[in-house]
């Protein structure tokens, strides 16, 4: 029982905290895992050695593709152009041979196209390679021509191929003649292994500012370690995993990168309620396992809640028909359900193990057995005399902040978000100012013969096409033509949207339009399409999972929407800075003028998650309260007491990881970073530690009234150890 629940009752610190008849299944699986170290440290050694034998595989077998909506039109187009063009759709790749001085034809630069052929014939992943044709893939002077490589395989395996083609190929360039692979899976490779580097760099910066709030935050060097414990184990796990699932289905390279970041911020979070909760059972249960019954039995609780709910959240994605941006969530969702399971199972044991060595080698004056701040004690205090004044005012800079989002656009990545060093940058460079500007979004309609006539008619004299190719009839047999149009703008022109859905309109009914600059819309129309739905799925079933904890409508609702308010403010700021390009010169990136696709989907359900995580901390901790003293005030200073240092030593470790992504040089990285640290920032400090104490102090009971009819229907759940 914590100190709050004796200074309540008046029950002596001596009394027993866990009589038999009131122990919940979390504090019995406590008390097995307490009696049973040795069998729980033997089975997670044998999964973390079983499962992370397979992660030194991770950056070789996943896959680095999967940008594509499933079932779009131009996905069609792609498959079409693979089974009967010889695989020359969007996933070739395209090698730009351009000389300074010479035209084509010349022997220097003959020698060097047939050593290009030669270097792409030597992958079994291209079927053919098809040299620069006049009137189609020469430049108008002669002096620039393309390469292409026809798919034989998937576009996962091309992006694999770009990956160890594109250095080769740039190493066959000479003082007069330069050579550089593009398109779209090589900008794919250069995308992500960019990122992934950028990625990996800001982790590996964040790792000594973690280390020393850990440090600060659990007040001992023992105690500061056991995160690092549940997220070594969880990510080595979930890692593994995504290996294996990698030989049934592709799976994103980003989905390692996001599995890494919430293992370390869960397994932050979750060591951080438990190991406190746990001190504080010491201090009145002598016995390591009572203690860690008791840990369990309510601290366990919160956290299986919080698992849930990120699982819940996440789970939302898997509705969009993106290959990339659910594995990503799949990568999460692993390493949430390791480090969830670590966490209930592994660090009970380590904590029976551990007892009053849990404390061990404490930073000086820390009171390592305090199981309540009284800072945060005493802001409970004031916010609850004065509800009005500080709420007001966190209600105003979250309005202010969120109004912006209004005029939120979002548009799939430019070519900038590619290094300007890489091959696929500057090949893109190169086929623009040989062929034109609309050259590298070339689009690709897929039309039978019947209506061939009437289809190049009507790209001919469609607004916003530069010109349009003579049809390519297939050679199988199968009556396909393939016909490729060049637009008159930049792929990344928000104007090429309205070209597409004129040239979808105006073409007869069985014209299929696609073309990677197509795959590119296509996905960013089902994000935006996904998105309304997976934000209601996210709302609804987060509101359900509180009702249940909490077992209070008003406060359910309550937490949801201010998660909600937390979430558009953080957009609002992303507006601000990607958007309209305020503090991109601090910040060191060219602003696109838009916020990359997938965020509102992907950054929703990730800040919806942690969000939650938050609120269940503190909410558990106020409902808690509330069971033992049936006091309203009880239930918010006693939460802020009790569960407030948790939540500021969390936050505090997930802005310093997130804001190190702020350094990196790929705008994708950074968005995230900003748009996440941000959100945890505002979410944290404006409102589980000001924001949601202020509306429970203005609800009073009505927070915690539940009609006799649903308590009837909801399963009964109890925070409180009495």
């Amino acid at each position: 029982m914590s100190t709050s629940a004796t200074a309540a009752t008046g029950r002596s610190t001596e009394e027993d905290p866990s009589p038999p008849g009131r122990v919940g299944p979390l504090g019995r699986l406590g008390a097995w895992t307490a009696g049973h170290v040795k069998h729980v440290l033997v089975g997670w050694l044998v999964i973390v050695a079983v499962l992370g034998a397979f992660a030194p595989q991770v950056t070789s077998v996943l896959s680095g593709a999967g940008w594509q909506s499933n079932g779009s039109e131009s996905v069609k187009v792609r498959e079409l152009a693979e089974k009967h063009f010889g695989g020359a759709g969007s996933s070739a790749i395209q090698v730009v041979v351009t000389s300074k001085s010479h035209q084509l034809g010349d022997p220097s630069v003959r020698r060097v196209i047939a050593e290009v052929t030669e270097e792409m014939k030597s992958d079994d992943r291209i079927s053919e390679v098809v040299p620069p044709q006049p009137g189609t893939s020469i430049s108008r002077d002669g002096r620039t021509g393309l390469v292409l490589g026809a798919a034989a395989s998937g576009t996962d395996d091309m992006v694999r191929a770009a990956e160890h083609l594109k250095e080769p190929l740039r190493r066959l360039s000479t003082a007069d003649v330069t050579v550089r692979a593009t398109g779209s899976s090589a900008m794919w490779s250069d995308f992500n292994t960019a990122n992934l580097k950028a990625m990996i760099h800001a982790e590996i910066l964040s790792w000594p500012v973690t280390l020393v709030v850990l440090v600060v935050a659990f007040g001992s060097l023992i105690a500061a370690g056991l995160p690092l414990l549940l997220t070594m184990a969880g990510l080595a796990a979930s890692v593994g995993s995504l290996v294996l699932i990698s030989h049934v289905t592709p799976i994103s390279i980003w989905a390692m990168d996001f599995a890494l970041m919430f293992a370390l911020a869960l397994g932050i979070d979750y060591a951080l309620f438990l190991v406190i909760r746990f001190r504080a059972a010491l201090g009145h249960s002598r016995d390591p396992r009572r203690a860690v019954e008791e840990t369990m039995d309510t601290a366990g609780k919160a956290v299986l809640l919080s698992g849930l709910t990120v699982l819940v959240s996440l789970s939302a994605v898997m509705l969009v028909p993106a290959p990339a941006v659910r594995t990503m969530a799949v990568g999460i969702m692993l390493s949430v359900l390791f480090v969830l399971a670590a966490t209930l199972t592994l660090l009970p044991a380590v904590l029976a193990k551990l007892g009053p060595n849990v404390n061990k080698w404490a930073l000086p004056r820390t009171r390592a057995d305090r199981t309540q701040s009284p800072r945060f004690g005493a802001w409970g205090e004031r916010l609850w005399r004065q509800p009005l004044r500080f709420g007001a005012l966190a209600l105003a800079v979250l309005i202010a902040l969120a109004v912006p989002v209004l005029g939120l656009k979002t548009a799939m990545p430019s070519i900038k978000v590619v290094p300007a060093n890489d091959s696929s940058r500057q090949g893109y460079t190169l086929v623009q100012e040989s062929f034109g500007k609309g050259a590298p979004g070339m689009l690709q309609v897929a039309v039978p013969d019947t209506s061939v006539t009437a289809t190049l008619t009507a790209l001919k004299s469609t607004d916003g096409i530069a010109s349009v190719l003579p049809a390519q009839r297939a050679a199988d047999g199968s009556g396909w033509n393939l016909i490729q149009a060049m637009p008159s703008v930049d792929p990344s022109d928000l104007s090429l949207t309205r070209t597409v859905s004129t040239v979808r309109t105006e073409l007869p009914a069985d014209a299929l339009v696609g073309g990677a600059a197509v795959e590119n819309l296509d996905l960013k129309q089902a994000l935006d399409d996904k998105a309304p739905l997976v934000i209601g799925v996210i709302l609804v079933l987060g509101f359900l999972l509180l009702l249940v904890a909490l077992q209070a409508p008003l406060v359910a609702a309550v937490g949801v929407l201010t998660n909600l308010l937390a979430t558009a403010a953080a957009f609002g700021v992303a507006r601000m800075i990607f958007q309209d390009g305020r503090l991109s010169g601090l910040l060191g990136f060219e602003p696109q003028g838009f916020l990359d696709g997938w965020g509102p989907v992907f950054f929703f359900a990730m800040i919806f998650a942690i969000a939650m995580d938050y609120t269940v901390f503190l909410l558990s901790s106020a409902k808690e309260h509330h069971e033992r003293t049936g006091d309203p005030k009880q239930a918010v200073v006693g939460a802020l007491a009790h569960s407030g240092r948790v939540v500021f030593a969390a936050a505090a470790v997930m802005v310093a990881v997130f804001f190190t992504f702020a350094l990196a040089d790929p705008l994708p990285p950074k968005e995230m970073g900003i748009v996440l640290g941000v959100a945890v920032l505002l979410d944290a400090f404006l409102i589980r530690l000001l924001l949601l104490p202020v509306l429970l102090r203005l609800t009073g009971r009505a927070a915690w009234w539940s009609p006799a009819w649903l308590r009837r229907a909801l399963p009964s759940i109890r925070f409180s150890h009495d």
